[in-house]
């Protein structure tokens, strides 16, 4: 140490202040090192694969077909929901029983976008490849023009009432009521809101080329697997695209839910564990509408406060691990959570909805130099995010567990019925209820 501070003494002797800094510290190893940044660029390619099983109590799994065609575009049109019409991207966001797949690639070589094959594991069962296509740009569907009065929406009218936790009973200080007779439009979000994540898997955008597309459709089968090798090509994507995905990132098994007790009474929901999940939440929502009075019912299975409006969707490891923290989320451990008694009792139906989150995948290559001194310049990055989604009933003792009604199927050439109450699958009283609360 002694000598080199003689050495800096002697140095600054010679060297004008300003250059000191930057001869004198790094003439000496290890003055400057604790300053030194990393040269971080961002990947030449980015690709994303969103993986989804999809499940509804007493609903068999769609049929392994190219495409459903009719059926479809009949499930598509009535829920409005991404996934319910067929094979189509996007449908990882939906509610379609079933195992999904959501891809999509980048590349800065080609940022119009650039056709790429995906070779695939055999045990896929999908053939030796997939298609991703390049996204073309839509124009805009949005007419110029301001809003009518006839357009604006009317006051809501009613209540929603949130409670949350697993518990027979309500705990104290709940539920949380949002009258909407008292209460002004500014406190209308801070009562609905909640934690959420940024948006960072699949997309269809410009740019991006994706699978499904117009070319490949074709439904995943319910015995695919997507462990071992897969490798991207095509114009602009570097030859060194392969990476391998894990048991862990694979399809995640059914998230089976299964309910006893009614709307009266606690209801005991109960799962299996799944193996490769790394929490769970679950959330239940009724509607009614008598007399006039609409009323809408929120229950998330959180130990806080949190409705669970954003966390029914992929999940980073980092949300997740904080989420677990705060006791948001539910242990990977815990397969029971009670809902309290009588908070449902007087909807006709509920709808209950669980997910579990899958472990996400990340890669890169080149790996990142340990030494902070060498550039990171990676040919490119791969995200995979696996989840698992059920959707029941509840009501009567084991509802979840029985086939739901289906819908009269239209006769051929029919118009479907339209409604101007907000469609959701196999709950029209929360539908009701939306219409009685917020109006047109």
């Amino acid at each position: 140490m002694k000598t080199r501070l003689l050495f800096l003494q002697s140095c600054s002797a010679r060297v004008a202040p300003l250059a000191l800094t930057l001869t004198c510290a790094a003439l000496v190893p290890g003055v400057n090192a604790w300053a030194q940044t990393q040269v971080v660029k961002p990947p030449v390619a980015q690709y994303w694969m969103d993986v989804a099983t999809m499940s509804m109590a007493g609903m068999d799994e769609m049929p392994d077909l190219p495409d459903m065609g009719a059926l479809g575009g009949l499930m598509g049109g009535m829920t409005g929901m991404p996934g319910m019409g067929g094979v189509s991207f996007g449908a990882t966001r939906g509610m379609m029983p079933g195992r999904w797949l959501d891809l999509a690639v980048v590349t800065q070589r080609k940022p119009a976008g650039t056709e790429a094959t995906q070779t695939i594991p055999a045990g896929q069962n999908m053939g030796p490849s997939l298609l991703l296509l390049p996204v073309q740009a839509q124009p805009s569907a949005r007419q110029p023009g301001r809003e009518s009065v006839d357009d604006m929406p009317e006051r809501p009218k009613g209540r929603i009432l949130f409670y949350w936790g697993c518990s027979e009973t309500v705990r104290p200080g709940q539920p949380r009521v949002l009258d909407f007779a008292k209460t002004e439009a500014p406190d209308y979000g801070k009562f609905m809101m909640g934690r959420a994540v940024r948006d960072s898997g699949a997309k269809a955008t410009p740019g991006h080329a994706v699978w499904p597309n117009e070319k490949q459709r074709q439904k995943v089968p319910a015995s695919a697997s997507l462990t071992g090798q897969h490798a991207l090509s095509g114009e602009g994507l570097p030859a060194s695209f392969k990476f391998a995905v894990g048991q862990a990132q694979d399809f995640m098994p059914k998230l089976a839910l299964s309910t006893q007790g009614s709307g009266a009474s606690a209801t005991q929901v109960s799962w299996p564990g799944l193996p490769t999940a790394r929490a769970y939440f679950l959330n239940a929502m009724s509607g009614s509408d008598n007399a006039g009075e609409a009323e809408m019912v929120i229950w998330s299975s959180s130990d806080v406060p949190e409705p669970g409006w954003g966390l029914m969707d992929y999940a980073s490891n980092a949300n997740v691990d904080q989420w677990l923290k705060e006791k948001v989320l539910l242990p990977a451990s815990q397969t029971r959570c009670a809902i309290p008694a009588g908070i449902f009792a007087k909807a006709q139906g509920a709808m209950l909805r669980g997910i579990a989150y899958g472990q996400e995948l990340n890669l890169a290559y080149p790996p990142r130099p340990t030494d902070k001194r060498i550039a990171w310049e990676p040919e490119w990055a791969a995200k995979v995010r696996v989840k698992s989604v059920s959707m029941a009933m509840l009501g009567e003792d084991g509802a979840s567990n029985r086939p739901q009604s289906r819908p009269d199927t239209p006769q051929p050439g029919a118009e479907p019925a339209k409604s101007n109450t907000p469609a959701i699958p196999g709950l029209p009283d929360v539908g009701r209820a939306l219409k009685g609360l917020f109006g047109k």
